[in-house]
Order: C-alpha cells, then structure tokens, then sequence
C-alpha cells in the first residue's frame, strides 16, 4: 500500500492549518480536487444560467421587427456579457469542473500535484466573475462585443494619462473587461500548470501515455494551450488596459495606435481558445461512447494523435477571423489553406466516433444520446466552419448571423451537449445516485430540438444579409420568421435546462443507488467507490493495458461478468477492509490562504478603476495570503 506522508511541523503557530473536512465551512478551505471540482461546476453553470438569461432578454428583443423591449445600450451590454460569460465563466469553467474532478482518479493518482493552487485557481475565477458582473452596479457592464474590437474598446479613455479615473462611463465598462479578464486568466494559467505536472508526474505505475484513457490526454492538450494562448491575450488586456486609464497609444488610431494589433492578438488567442473548449468535450464523448457502444474505442492512436495535431494547428488558422481586414491575398491564401486542413484531425475524429459505433451493442442512454447529438451537431458546425476559409464566401459571412449559427453549432452544439453526457456519465460517480433516465431524455430531446431551432434559422438570416449586433431591424426584410422561429427555440432550450436542474436536485439524493461501475465501464475511476474516498484509492492500482479496468474485469473469463477488486499496486499490503487498508493514508490538511491570496486580487482591481489606496490594501491581502501558505506547516496533527 502507497501511504502519503504528511509531516507535522507546529502544534501551536499561528499559520495552523483547519481540520474540519465535512460541514459548510470546509467548502470555503478545501483543497480536495474533488470538491473544487463541484465548486467550479456549480459556480459555471451559476454563470452558463445567467448566460442564458441574457440570451433570452436579447432574444425577446429579436423576435419581431422594430422592437422595443431593451434599449440599445442595454442591447449592447447584454450580448457583451452574453458572450463574456459564456466563454469564460460558464463553458469553459465547465471544462476545467470536469478536469478538478476527474484527472487524479482516471489516472490513478490521490491528489492533484499542487492542491492548494487548485484552490487558488477556482476562487480567482469565482472572484473575476464576481468582479465583472459588478460593473452592474457601478455605471454599467461592458458593452463592445466579446472581443472589444478597437477602438470601440479605447473610446472616451483619459488622452492624457494623468489620472486614474475616466473621461467616460464606456472607458470604464471596458476598464472592468479588461481587468475581469485578466483575473480570470491568472485561474486559468494556474489550472493549466496544475494539470500538466499532475498528469506527466502522477499516474499510477504501468499507466504510460499511451495507456491513459483520452479525456485525459484532451486534458494535457487543452493545459498547453491554455498555459501558451492565455498570456497573448494577458498581454493585449494589459495594454488595453493602458490605452484606457492612462492614455497609452497600442490601439487607439486617434493617438497613433493600430486597431488591427488588437485583432492580431485577440484572434491569436482566440482561436484556440475554441479547442481550450471543445477538446475537454471530444475527450468525454471518447470514453462515453465506447461504454455505451460495448467496445473499445476505435482507432485510439489515430483520436490521441489528431488531438495533438488540433493543438498545433489551432495556432496557424487565427487571421481567417480577420480576411475582411485586408490583410492581402498572400496572407489570405496562407490562412485559408491552413483553416482547410484544420479540418482533416477534426474529421478523423468523428469517423473514429462513428466506427466506434459501428457493429456496437449500442445502449441508448441518456449520456451516449448527448454523446450521438454532439457528434452530429458538431459536424453540422465544423461544416459551415470550412466555408469560412473560402476567403469569397467570408467576405459575404462576415459579421452576419450565418457566424453566429456557426459558432453556436460548435460551442454549444460540440461543447455543451459534450459536456452534457460527461455530466450526465459522470453524476453516478459524484453521488453514489443515478439520474432520472426518464427526465434526462426529456431534457435531451427538448435541448436537441430547441438547439437546431434557435441556431438553424440563423444560416437563413446570415445568407439573407441579416448583421449580426444590431438592436432590431425593420419590417419587409424577409427575417421576420426566422427570427421568431429562433426565439421559440431560445425558450425551449430553457425549458430543456430547467428540466435538467430538476433532475440534479430530485437525483441527488433520490435517486437509484448506483454501486461502483453503473455503465460497466472501462477506465480506472469506476474501480473506486461511488462516490470515491478522500483518498480516491484504498491501493494504488498497477496498469498493465489500455482499458485496464475492462480487462481486470473480464479477464478470468467469468461468465457471470462478475467485477474483481483491483489488486494492490503499491508497496503495502491491502487489509481485510477498507477501514484497515485507508488507515494510513493521510491527504493534505485544509487551507485558508488560498482563499485570502485570492481575495485581495479583485481589491486591487477596483483599485485601478477608483483609487490607488485599494491597489494597496488588495496588496498587502494577497501577499499576506501568500506568506501564510508559505509558512503554515504541511499538516497538523490529528
């Protein structure tokens, strides 16, 4: 048995460290990425539903001609926030809740490498949320789209630099997209290093790379993107930041700026922020369908590979956002060719998918249902995707609702319906409850019809010529029905998600008992307890081939398919119970600081908008914080 040693160094210090891992406080000190998995799910879907309710308001707006429902400012700050919220607090977070949770345990390991910056991460995103919809509240949220394209972003800044403060309540919209931002990127990049160094250090004996299950290897993939496509933007937000509040000149033309660098950087980021989303998505799908089709995955190798191919290439396809531009027909070429062949791992992906499928005993429950409608609304979106790269045919797309029903296929379509089935696979795992299969397949078919509803009509608007960001349109343009035909699919992915949260709350305590392996599953976290210990494994478990736990199942030949335990794999021996055998293992104690360091970043923020005494006290909380977790002892004793 492998034991983690903790070592005791104070009995009475002041930095002692809490105890108490089970009551409502211990959610505030948790370090146990399980429960920091949870935090981040539920704070992301807390912001996907307040994403949603904007898409609603705006919606409303859209569904009939000379509308007058929100005014346009109001307009214009709600599909900002829409956007914003989305991106980077709803979908994404969503991604990196499934990470928390389930890294340590598909690969065998008890903890992720660094657990107190696990927590640090989820409390910076829960703050810059938190500081970005405060903007509310104080003079308005930012309204210049989601990628605050110059100069709309440096419009009405302070010319001279002379002051913190702004010449214009729109500089201080932006100032708070900015600064938002750039807390958010700081969760971000501390997540991603986490990540990498957990899954190249920390799987369990026998598990080489090519033996991890391929969420896990989706996970590696979107880590490195986010640690190299996070700073891009950090850099941008950062100059922004100067052009507004102290006059700076990167991209204000008025002052000698180029509004074009914005865009170079934005989309340099940007675009692979669309595989930072969507990867997490394919790694699920690949192990929920394999489950659900009674086979193996097809063409493992080709799926990991093509992975890594999507992580490279997403770097070279950015200035196809930009071809109206101008940036030349050399240019042009280039990134047209490289959008095109982006195309080709992205669709050897999907015929593993469907040859995984093919010939399969295939079980058409509520995951592997989410798991077939993120196949084909993905599809669907990567199609439309490759008439962005004829530069022709982007001329005439560009900024029309054809983008926006393109990027909804492959956000929500490919991300969220993947993220679905994982929630939905996974929930048994969590809480030892399996859901309502009867209220999840009304959620599916609800969420499928009212997808291609809202998003369908919107091919028809963009060849139409409808732009898209405008508050209303007249009458006697022929987009009267489509929009309305969308706002009706609006409302009943509403009703689909409603539908969904009623069966979290009915299952979680209500549902079926689940045991340890519900699905008959493959990978190394089933072969735990439902839901698993503190500790994830009584033993660590030893990998010997790809789908280990499949083989350690139905490797004796039993015909009655009956699970065995997994074996021991560390260096002790396992006990006559699970009390015996857990006995040893001691995890890392609770902590404060990560709370504290983090709370002092979002004072130090809205030190920059309204006064440097702030930037000081956030200062002095955030470094206290981080003096604190670097003196508090390791663990204390119990």
């Amino acid at each position: 048995m492998t034991t983690t040693q903790e070592q005791p160094t104070t009995g009475g210090s002041a930095f002692r460290r809490p105890k108490a891992t089970t009551g409502f406080g211990s959610w505030f000190t948790t370090i146990d990425h399980k429960k920091i998995g949870i935090l981040y799910f539920a704070t992301a879907f807390l912001f996907f539903s307040l994403g949603g309710i904007e898409a609603l308001l705006l919606r409303t707006q859209l569904s009939s001609p000379d509308m007058a429902f929100l005014t346009r400012d109001q307009y214009n700050q709600l599909f900002t926030m829409h956007g914003l919220t989305m991106i980077f607090f709803g979908v994404m977070p969503l991604g990196s809740a499934a990470f928390n949770y389930l890294l340590p345990l598909m690969i065998g390991a008890r903890d992720v490498a660094f657990p107190r910056l696990n927590a640090l991460s989820y409390w910076v995103f829960l703050f810059a949320g938190i500081f970005l919809y405060s903007s509310v509240l104080l003079g308005g949220a930012p309204d210049g789209g989601w990628f605050a394209y110059a100069p709309l972003n440096v419009l009405g800044g302070d010319p001279l630099g002379e002051t913190l403060g702004f010449a214009s309540e729109q500089s201080a919209r932006m100032m708070f997209y900015s600064l938002g931002l750039q807390l958010a990127g700081i969760a971000s990049l501390a997540s991603a290093v986490n990540f990498i160094v957990t899954i190249l250090n920390m799987r369990a004996p026998g598990m080489t790379l090519m033996r991890m299950p391929v969420f896990i290897w989706m996970t590696l993939v979107t880590s490195v993107l986010m640690l190299f496509a996070m700073p891009v933007i950090g850099v941008a937000l950062w100059q922004l930041m100067f052009d507004i509040g102290y006059g700076a000149n990167f991209f204000n033309p008025a002052l000698g700026g180029d509004p074009v660098l914005w865009q170079h950087m934005f989309w340099l980021f940007g675009h692979p922020e669309v595989y930072i989303i969507i990867l997490p998505a394919f790694g699920i799908i690949s192990e929920v369908l394999p489950v659900f089709s009674r086979k193996p995955l097809f063409g493992y190798t080709a799926i990991v590979f093509s992975g890594i191919a999507i992580g490279f290439m997403g770097w070279g396809v950015w200035a196809h956002h930009m071809f109206a531009v101008g940036l030349g027909p050399v240019a042009n070429a280039a990134f047209a060719l490289s959008t095109m062949f982006i195309a080709v791992p992205t669709g050897i992906k999907i015929f593993n998918w469907l040859g995984t499928m093919w010939g399969g005993q295939i079980r058409f429950r509520t995951p592997m249902l989410f798991a077939i409608g993120m196949v084909a609304m993905f599809t669907i979106g990567g199609l439309s995707g490759v008439t962005h790269a004829i530069v022709p045919h982007n001329y005439q797309q560009t900024d029309t609702y054809y983008v926006v029903a393109h990027f909804h296929y492959v956000m929500f379509g490919g991300a969220v319906f993947g993220l679905m089935a994982g929630f939905y696979y996974w929930f048994p795992k969590v809480k030892g409850r399996m859901m309502d299969e009867r209220l999840g397949k009304l959620h599916f078919w609800l969420m499928l019809v009212g997808f291609n509803l809202a998003f369908g009509p919107m091919h028809v608007l963009g060849l139409q010529g409808m732009p898209r960001r405008v508050a209303t349109y007249p009458d006697g343009m022929g987009w009267n029905l489509w929009n309305l035909v969308a706002t009706v699919g609006g409302y009943m992915i509403a009703l689909g998600f409603l539908v969904f949260v009623i069966n979290v709350l009915k299952s979680r305590k209500g549902g079926l008992p689940a045991g340890d392996d519900p699905w008959d599953a493959r990978t190394l976290e089933w072969s735990t307890t439902s839901p698993p210990p503190v500790h994830n494994f009584n033993e660590v478990p030893v990998v010997r081939t790809r789908d280990d736990f499949w083989n350690r199942k139905y490797a004796s030949g039993d015909p009655s398919r009956t699970p065995l335990r997994v074996p021991s794999g560390g260096s002790g021996e396992a006990g006559a119970d699970a009390g015996d055998v857990a006995h040893d293992i001691h995890m890392p104690d609770p902590s404060y600081y990560p709370l504290v360091a983090a709370f002092g970043m979002p004072i130090m923020a809205y030190g920059v908008l309204f006064t440097p005494i702030l930037i000081a006290v956030g200062g002095v909380i955030t470094i206290a914080g981080l003096f604190g977790w670097a003196l508090e002892p390791s663990a204390e004793e119990h």
